[in-house]
């Protein structure tokens, strides 16, 4: 960066020019860049970790599905058979209910059932103690308004 400073006329006097000198201010940023690489600590890629010893747990079971569908009539099925009355579907609940390890239900209503069968086998599986409920299916009622 270069200044012009003078009047302009031939007056015999040297013209004075004012430059920025930038030997000093990069001397600097070299140091400091120096000093920057040599304090960065040197990184270890290493991480130690203090894994458990011995045999590990067996993989865990998959669960059990039942699959209750629920028809456009009302009808409900229990993985694929048709149940007759509430009754019997309240005691397939109950047996359920009182395994050890309750199985999933995976209730897969039809695109044209009403709501409130729906809500009715959720509602009685609720009731009856199962605790592990789902909706499956929905990929049916896309792009519907």
């Amino acid at each position: 960066m270069a200044m012009n400073v003078g009047s302009g006329s031939s007056s015999g006097d040297p013209e004075v020019m004012v430059d920025v000198n930038t030997t000093p201010l990069i001397d600097v940023m070299l140091v400091l860049l120096i000093m920057l690489i040599i304090t960065i600590p040197i990184q270890t890629h290493a991480v130690n970790l203090d894994l458990p010893q011995g045999n590990p747990p067996p993989p865990p079971t998959p669960p059990t599905v039942v699959t209750i569908g629920v028809d456009f009539d009302g009808t409900v099925s229990w993985n694929g058979e048709a149940i007759p009355d509430e009754g019997s579907l309240q005691s397939h609940f109950l047996s359920a209910a009182a395994l050890p390890d309750q199985p999933e239900i995976h209730i897969r209503p039809n695109k044209l059932a009403d709501y409130k069968y729906v809500a009715h086998v959720l509602a009685d599986a609720q009731r009856l103690g199962m605790t592990k409920l789902g909706i499956v299916g929905n990929e049916q009622f896309m792009g519907q308004n």
